[in-house]
């Protein structure tokens, strides 16, 4: 079994290693319904209460690393049958409420949803209530609570709503695919869609036709990823996999930082668009702010323009730790370059769909950045790397740099740039907690990813932003 931080993400890919497996033998459809027979053989349920359940659940899943409903724009989707474990949301008098005189929780409740049994305890009517919180504010006793679900309270931007039926729903007018939600679900309710069938398919178009090359560009998160082997191995496995060469997002970067920090020069205030979750949540929530993102692609779909045009035939997968990299890929922007997304957790079940073991393979080599490039993976990298850039181009410029490490940082942000309030001309967003190595669709997260980016950066022959550029000419 391979390193992951939860078993729910086991179970998710186990589910993409089994449709991956199919799909490389040509067997997919023919064996579509007796997959999660195949995950759950026998008739005992391993995690639900009985095997049937189990198996339909399952059945949604295979969906979900089919593509997932093609009429759902979001990337993002809720397993409604998985979603039915979690208790009912909302505010709840609890039994610390003392039946008292006061009755400050109905004074304040301007929809009249607060009554009182025989004893004086305070009882909520649901199709009353409009969850403002004021009873729970003023109550003495603290005795009535919001109870959240994990999922909405990882949804920083309230995306997050239960439906009737008690499942999960998503608002696609204010989620920003970031996967926080996917990540944090006990359950697995709430997935990403998955495109590896895609990417198989490629591949396989590959082998027939020489013209036809597959590039795999990695995130420089992958550096923290795949612990139990070495970086140089999963190289080798991607080649192994089919893809024609790997190369660096991280080379994307430092062309953006260079970009970038010109553009900033000359605007003189910007917020940065290498995250697509953060560029989302500015043109949903603070749609006045988005003449001040960067004109700039992100690195991903820099690098692939490049790629795409100095290159005949060539297509591009970008393998990094985003689920909202899967939803900047259909921007009609970035769609000419960029023809597919994987996460890490897909990269893992593509590996083992072919009973690969990448630890007993050769190290291959990945340098195409540098240090700067490289460390966009964490939060306060862009920052850096923009500083380097106005440094080497010797652009006079006082940078005043704000890096916001997850979204809720980010909304302080933008809220106080938005009252021209804010003491900075540079907001680096990241919508994950650490940037990119706090990404959903990582293997692992954690402080420790932080120090392996950094260690990977310093490991860069291209010791600055310049050098690093100049190969591609």
């Amino acid at each position: 079994m391979r390193k992951f931080d939860t078993k729910v993400q086991h179970l998710k890919y186990k589910v993409l290693r089994e449709v991956a497996r199919q799909a490389w033998n040509d067997t997919l459809l023919e064996n579509l319904l007796d997959i999660p027979k195949i995950i759950v053989p026998g008739n005992t349920p391993t995690m639900r209460c009985c095997v049937y359940k189990e198996r339909a659940i399952l059945s949604e899943r295979v969906k979900i690393a089919m593509g997932g409903d093609p009429e759902n724009p979001n990337v993002i989707e809720v397993i409604d049958i998985a979603c039915d474990e979690c208790p009912a949301a909302g505010y709840e008098v609890t039994t610390s409420c003392r039946g008292c005189l006061a009755h400050r929780c109905e004074d304040v409740c301007k929809k009249g949803a607060i009554s009182f049994d025989h004893n004086h305890v305070a009882h909520i009517d649901k199709s009353k209530c409009v969850e403002c919180g004021q009873c729970a504010k003023v109550c003495p006793y603290s005795a009535i609570v919001n109870h959240k679900r994990p999922c909405q309270i990882a949804c920083k931007v309230k995306a997050i709503s239960i439906k009737e039926n008690n499942a999960a729903s998503i608002d696609n007018g204010k989620c920003i695919q970031c996967g926080a939600c996917v990540y944090q679900c006990p359950f697995g309710a709430i997935s990403d869609k998955s495109y590896i069938l895609n990417v198989i398919d490629m591949l396989k178009k590959s082998e027939d036709n020489k013209k036809y090359k597959v590039y795999a560009m990695v995130a420089p998160s992958i550096s923290s990823q795949f612990t139990y082997a070495k970086l140089g191995q999963v190289i080798t496995g991607l080649k192994e996999l089919g893809f024609y060469t790997v190369i660096e997002a991280a080379l994307g970067a430092d062309m953006v930082a260079q970009a970038e920090s010109k553009e900033l020069a000359e605007k003189g205030f910007l917020t940065s668009s290498c995250c697509p979750a953060f560029v989302q949540y500015i043109e949903k929530a603070f749609p006045a702010l988005k003449e001040y993102v960067s004109h700039n692609l992100s690195p991903m779909a820099t690098l692939a323009k490049y790629i795409k045009d100095t290159t005949e035939g060539a297509k591009v997968v970008f393998i990094g730790p985003c689920t909202a990299k899967k939803s900047e890929a259909q921007l009609e922007s970035v769609k000419p370059y960029v023809d597919c997304v994987l996460t890490f957790e897909e990269l893992q079940a593509l590996f083992d769909s072919k009973d690969m073991d990448i630890t007993a393979m050769d190290e291959g080599v990945l340098d195409n950045a540098s240090y700067f490039g490289r460390i966009f993976a964490r939060c306060g990298g862009l920052a850096d790397a923009v500083a380097q850039g106005l440094m080497e181009q010797e652009i006079e410029f006082d940078l005043k740099a704000l890096s916001c490490d997850g979204i809720e940082a980010c909304r302080t942000a933008l809220l106080r740039k938005s009252k021209n309030v804010l003491d900075a001309n540079f907001i680096e967003g990241m919508a994950c907690i650490g940037g990119c190595i706090g990404g959903a669709g990582c293997l692992t997260h954690g402080e420790k990813n932080k120090a392996e980016v950094d260690k990977y950066g310093r490991e860069a022959l291209e010791k600055t932003i310049t050098d690093a550029i100049s190969l591609l000419k």
